[in-house]
């Protein structure tokens, strides 16, 4: 496969075309920003963690039959994919109460959310990724009424099969952001599924083992997303 131009960069991640038409190539970089990238530093091997992360967790999501956009690992830091065509939402899955729901409701973090709560936002950064409804998504033709079920259907039938496997290695999924596109007609999940998008943590602690280690300045975060690896039987070699 030959690595052609650069399309896009994001905070984390670069994105290349190849010489196949439906095939991209994802670079998953050592950046690591929050606030909207108003924090941002570079973590040595946190892009090769997070490609093999993410390569093992999409792995899974398609052997229980979820859609992805994943093809195969290419590199330490590159993975091949399907080209999508991406919709301009974020879907959010919460079981236990975290970061900005907290915030928004006034609630105490730590709280168990029962059943599991599901948000949608606009994936866009100028506007700090705003909060949106299922109505708000209809009238802006951002996705169908379909797309929208099946978002909501793949997001908890994601959380049925990550919460089995995250505590299998004593470990708490709290929340998560997904991101889906479009490939040949077929809903598919996209991005990645890695630290930097979920909350984890250990069962019997609660350390937090995600990127709220950055966000708060915590230290040691490429160390926890490594241990989080670890316990899943991720191979970081």
């Amino acid at each position: 496969m030959e690595k052609r131009e650069q399309l896009y960069s994001g905070k984390a991640k670069s994105v290349f075309r190849t010489d196949y038409a439906d095939k991209l190539i994802l670079h998953f970089r050592n950046d690591t920003s929050a606030f909207d990238g108003e924090k941002i530093e570079q973590l040595e091997r946190k892009g090769e963690v997070n490609n093999k992360f993410n390569a093992f967790i999409m792995q899974k999501l398609s052997a229980a039959g979820i859609p992805t956009h994943f093809e195969s690992l290419l590199s330490a830091q590159e993975s091949v994919v399907k080209k999508l065509t991406m919709l301009p939402v974020e879907c959010v899955v919460r079981n236990i109460a975290a970061g900005s729901i907290c915030k928004r409701l006034g609630l105490k973090e730590g709280i168990d959310i029962n059943p599991p709560t599901f948000e949608f936002f606009l994936k866009n950064d100028a506007l700090h990724d705003p909060m949106i409804n299922e109505f708000h998504i209809r009238s802006f033709g951002w996705a169908t009424d379909e797309q929208i079920k099946q978002m909501q259907s793949l997001a908890f039938k994601v959380n049925d099969v990550l919460k089995a496997l995250f505590a299998k290695a004593g470990l708490l999924l709290v929340d998560y952001k997904l991101e889906f596109g479009v490939y040949h007609g077929q809903l598919v999940l996209g991005d990645e599924f890695t630290p930097d998008g979920c909350r984890l943590w250990d069962a019997q602690t609660r350390k937090k083992l995600d990127k709220d280690r950055f966000r708060q300045g915590l230290g040691g975060v490429v160390e926890a997303y490594e241990e989080v690896a670890h316990r899943l039987g991720v191979d970081l070699s």
